[in-house]
């Protein structure tokens, strides 16, 4: 950035402070460990990965009038999603995109046009350079913090809501969503625990099944934990060494896993799962049968048997995974946790905290001789 850009900005950067003496001071600590202060509450924020306004959603009552800015994820990489937003909160596309959420990442130029008092940038999101980021924009006199749904949501969306609440002035309903989030969790953790090894299925996770190159799928990460957390084992962390990769056809194919989980919604419509906001249970699980068929899956065991599921792929960066984990603990473990009710979960996550609800089919399933 050149030097008068920079000099141009910090004297509205440095806005915030003025209003110092008239609001307390909000001292957090992020999940890297970071102590951060606000002079107050932030009005004005810059989002590293957009999705999160979807995290923001379950505390806030509008939280896209407090966005400035945002990477371009939601309206790049999942269309239906950024549509649901703009259509219960218009001014979404008014929001500027400062920048890439992956890659390049975002522009710090952009970022401090938009003035921001606070910027939130994820540990996954911004990947191997959001230390740097971090640094850049907290040495222009920028609070920044970060959480993080995506690369170990089982260690850190708690801690992540509780930042959120902090900064939002929402810590009583990030409470209440912490005590939500751990009784689904210990209920699960309780139905299975002294579960053995060999007690658990193979899973082949097959993500953006039909709309990338066969078979993309998670190693080690935001899907594997939950995959083990749910009580199965996922075949791609045998495999893959990074927290996505690829599977050979054949290898899948060889592996016979005994449950199929692809996941769909950012590529409904064009050759993947519609799933998520709007959409239709028949519609989704038609998608599936022609995306299993389309990807030579329908030999599988786990299609054979009625195992074969597909799954929202938002799910693998939002505190509302608890939704998916207890869906995935009754494909995984019927026995123990076949009377789990995801729909249930759905129906208190709209009533209590959502602005942004959710509605539409998040998962289907495939009955034996479906195929």
């Amino acid at each position: 950035m050149k030097r008068r850009h920079l000099l141009a900005a910090l004297p509205l950067l440095a806005a915030p402070s003025l209003v110092r003496a008239q609001a307390g001071p909000i001292r957090v600590t992020d999940i890297n460990g970071r102590q951060v202060t606000l002079p107050r509450a932030p009005r004005r924020i810059v989002l590293g990965q957009a999705r999160h306004v979807l995290a923001m959603a379950l505390l806030h009552p509008d939280p896209v009038s407090l966005v400035v800015g945002w990477g371009d994820d939601l309206r790049r990489m999942n269309p239906p999603d950024y549509a649901t937003v703009r259509a219960r909160f218009p001014a979404a596309d008014d929001v500027p995109i400062v920048g890439r959420a992956q890659g390049d990442g975002l522009s710090l130029e952009n970022v401090l046009a938009a003035r921001p008092d606070l910027v939130i940038l994820s540990r996954g999101g911004a990947r191997g350079g959001a230390s740097e980021m971090v640094d850049r924009i907290a040495a222009l006199g920028v609070p920044v913090i970060t959480v993080d749904f995506f690369t170990n949501p089982m260690r850190d969306t708690r801690r992540s809501m509780a930042v959120l609440g902090q900064v939002l002035g929402q810590e009583e309903k990030a409470r209440a969503f912490e005590a939500l989030h751990a009784g689904r969790l210990e209920r699960i953790a309780s139905r299975l625990s002294g579960l053995g090894a060999a007690e658990r299925p193979k899973v082949m996770v097959h993500a953006h099944a039909g709309g990338t190159p066969c078979c993309g799928s998670p190693g080690h990460g935001a899907f594997d934990g939950m995959v083990s957390f749910a009580g199965g084992r996922n075949l791609g962390a045998e495999m893959i060494p990074g927290s996505t990769g690829q599977l050979a056809l054949e290898y899948v194919l060889t592996q016979a896993p005994d449950v199929y989980v692809a996941t769909g919604g950012p590529y409904g419509g064009r050759g993947g799962i519609p799933l998520g906001p709007g959409v239709d249970e028949a519609e989704a699980r038609k998608a599936l049968v022609e995306v299993i068929r389309r990807s030579r899956m329908d030999s599988l065991p786990a299609v054979r048997n009625g195992n074969a599921h597909a799954i929202w792929h938002g799910f693998n960066d939002t505190p509302a995974h608890v939704v998916m984990l207890e869906a995935l603990a009754r494909w995984f473990q019927p026995a123990r946790c076949g009377d789990l009710d995801p729909a249930a979960t759905v129906a208190e996550l709209n009533a209590r905290f959502l602005s942004i609800p959710m509605e539409g089919a998040h998962w289907v399933s495939l009955p034996p001789g479906a195929l």
